[in-house]
């Protein structure tokens, strides 16, 4: 197994305190008990930091990175590049949340509005990249140390005692793969379940084939909006997690509207995926992690008035 445990622990004692231990606390949804870990509270309101930072800090000078992303990893990527002064350029898709976009050009990276979906941004980027031998292409859910700085909210999550079930959103895989190495190797028995959008079915099903199975996204969940995953990811998924489930767009909307009024917790739709499945997870004790807060304008009142 190329994600390395030995990174993992290193990490969770030195990536910048802003956002290691992050809010974790009980709280009853719905039915049950579940211990909710809060990935929002950092400059870049997302789990996004973790792994960008990590990787970030192994770049060499002299190099332009290039992102493509459908907000989060791009402006995480931003942030960690602007604190080392390095060059970088993100790819984004036409309809991107203005929100992301204002936060990623306010970390001063060069933004190329490119492509109807992330997927299609993603070839462009790759394409842009691979013109010159001074840029350097980046992709979440490919890099072993962004999953591994993300493996850090496993580290954090088993100090609170014996879990049951992880419940974890999944976009291009970074944020499950680093938590389930972590997990699996300290707690065997606990089961680390992913969770996709029906809308947006491709790495669940890629999960279940145990190779790459692209199929088209739509969704309100951008950040698991995945339509062509990647292989490396899809090898480290098909090892490390013991299941994968589906919810809808009007689950994961209920859900956010749970989370804002019941606990006071703001979450954009892929942040609130978890929660939306944690009703039909199995175990006594369950944890979730909350991934993002950054929704479209409009989008958390919607949620209010519905």
């Amino acid at each position: 197994m190329d994600l390395r445990l030995d990174q993992i622990e290193r990490l969770a004692q030195t990536l910048d305190p802003v956002f290691r231990d992050s809010p974790q606390f009980t709280a009853t949804f719905g039915t049950r008990d579940v211990l909710l870990k809060v990935e929002t509270m950092n400059p870049l309101r997302c789990f996004k930091g973790r792994g960008a930072l990590a990787f970030v800090d192994s770049v060499e000078w002299g190099v332009t990175v290039i992102v493509a992303s459908s907000g989060n990893f791009g402006q995480a990527m931003a942030y960690a590049c602007g604190r080392r002064e390095i060059p970088i350029e993100v790819f984004l898709p036409e309809n991107v949340n203005p929100a992301k976009l204002a936060a990623i050009r306010s970390f001063g990276a060069k933004v190329h509005l490119s492509g109807v979906d992330t997927d299609a941004a993603k070839r462009n980027a790759h394409e842009y990249a691979g013109q010159r031998s001074d840029r350097l292409m980046v992709r979440d859910g490919n890099e072993s140390l962004i999953a591994e700085g993300a493996g850090t909210i496993g580290v954090e999550l088993l100090r609170s005692g014996p879990l049951d079930t992880v419940v974890v959103p999944v976009g291009d895989g970074a944020l499950i793969n680093g938590i389930a190495r972590w997990v699996k190797a300290h707690s065997p028995s606990t089961q680390v379940i992913g969770v996709g959008s029906t809308g947006a079915p491709a790495m669940v099903r890629s999960w279940r084939a145990g190779r790459s199975v692209a199929h088209p996204a739509d969704t309100i969940a951008e950040g698991i909006a995945i339509g062509d995953p990647l292989p490396q990811s899809v090898r480290w998924v098909h090892e490390l997690v013991d299941d994968m489930v589906l919810v809808d767009d009007s689950a994961i909307l209920t859900a956010m509207g749970q989370a804002l009024r019941g606990l006071g917790i703001l979450l954009e739709p892929s942040g609130a995926a978890g929660l939306a499945a944690v009703g039909g997870v199995p175990g006594e004790r369950v944890a979730v992690v909350l991934t993002g807060a950054n929704a479209r304008p409009g989008q958390l009142e919607a949620v209010l008035a519905a």
